[in-house]
């Protein structure tokens, strides 16, 4: 009788440890990705004003002049 109440007690800490672990790692995921999110948007935001201000052609927008200097790198590495 007192080791089906130990192995008991035993089951509902381990359900707990592991419950409040996950809680915790669910936190800090979600906080991570909202991070890297916000850092790829505002690195994004940055390097399309720079195309736009110092890499665009008259009349080209900034995708047609990504695009544009993708390929002309391609080529330069083949």
């Amino acid at each position: 009788m007192a080791k089906s109440k130990l192995v008991n007690a035993n089951e509902k800490i381990a359900k707990s440890v592991t419950k409040g672990y996950k809680t915790i790692e669910k936190s800090v995921v979600d906080g991570f990705n909202k991070m890297t999110d916000k850092v790829v948007n505002e690195y994004t935001k940055i390097e399309n004003k720079f195309v736009d201000q110092y890499l665009t052609k008259e009349g080209e927008s900034v995708t047609e002049a990504k695009k544009r200097l993708k390929e002309e790198q391609e080529k330069k590495n083949k």
